[in-house]
């Protein structure tokens, strides 16, 4: 038991600052298929053949870009990137809302 502890204590692992919660060491890899899913969305905005598939692909990357803040603030223990997630989302959700009702063809006031 004693050993395993040991061997514990002896491995490197990312601290987060202001909780001191253990960060994994392959953090990285959940930035790949993040990256992998934005170049998805990409390609569905610029290929996409109607106008609600390309709301849907920036709605997604506006998801993603959430994604991505929500991890750099765990990475770095920085909470600012949680403000720009909690921002960026609520924009996110009033831009859709916005393109939504001029893809209906009705106007801002109705």
């Amino acid at each position: 038991m004693n050993s395993i502890l040991a061997q514990m204590s002896a491995s490197p692992a990312v601290m987060l600052p202001l909780a001191n919660v253990p960060i994994p060491q392959g953090w990285q890899v959940l930035f790949f298929p993040l990256l992998l899913c934005c170049f998805l969305c990409l390609y569905r905005t610029a290929a996409g053949p109607t106008a609600p598939d390309r709301t849907v692909a920036i709605d997604l990357l506006g998801t993603l870009v959430v994604g991505f803040c929500a991890i750099i603030a765990l990475v770095t223990g920085l909470d600012f990137f949680i403000n720009i997630a909690i921002a960026w989302s609520l924009l996110s959700f009033v831009g859709t809302l916005a393109l939504a009702k001029y893809l209906e063809g009705r106007t801002f006031d109705e």
